[in-house]
């Protein structure tokens, strides 16, 4: 098994190569969708969510209210740190669990917004690092998600450089072009992915 660790800036295409990515066959272990999943209605992880901060994070239909959520932790570091401290785990298990389920010659992409910031790079087999100008990404964010420029840069400022995440890259995509650029660059990346994976079991 070759355990891959894929990330990217905020709009630097990172969802798209995962897409690719898992029309070859990677299996794909989003930390984001997982996040997601841990805290659904029901689940152990929301209880212990509306425990530490109260039902008032929760809507009318019993789900997690993250506009309120998010209201509360992003204005103070201790409270995120108390929220990542119930989800981080659970996200680290369910990922566990994904990654024992798969194949033994299998191409596990891990899909980790956050790699270099949390130091996570000594985990994987290797790291994959989108990259693109912060223009492009820009761009991005208000054609296609809708920010404004300020909210765009703020959300870009809160991550890693560019220079931080290329020194933990031991594969550059460049994603700063068109998207039939993006699919014969992941093309050849999953060539490379495959023979290293055949290497890596021998």
């Amino acid at each position: 098994m070759l355990k891959v660790g894929l990330t990217g800036g905020i709009g630097s295409g990172k969802s798209e190569v995962s897409r690719l990515l898992a029309a070859y066959g990677a299996v794909i272990v989003d930390a984001d969708r997982i996040a997601r999943e841990v805290v659904e209605p029901g689940t152990p992880g929301l209880a212990a969510v509306v425990a530490e901060f109260g039902p008032g994070i929760v809507t009318a239909d019993g789900a997690l209210d993250r506009p309120k959520l998010g209201a509360i932790v992003f204005a103070d570091t201790g409270r995120l740190a108390a929220l990542n401290a119930i989800v981080h785990p659970l996200v680290r298990a369910r990922s566990a669990e994904i990654e024992a389920a798969a194949a033994p010659d299998a191409v596990v992409v891990h899909d980790v917004p956050l790699l270099a910031e949390n130091g996570l790079a000594p985990l994987y087999d290797l790291v994959i690092v989108i990259d693109a100008t912060e223009e492009t990404r820009l761009d991005r964010l208000v054609r296609l998600r809708g920010m404004t420029p300020d909210e765009a840069r703020a959300r870009m400022a809160a991550q890693a450089t560019r220079e931080e995440r290329l020194a933990v890259a031991d594969l550059v995509i460049d994603n700063d072009g068109p998207l039939e650029a993006l699919t014969a660059q992941v093309a050849k990346v999953w060539a490379d992915l495959l023979a290293r994976s055949a290497h890596h079991a021998e």
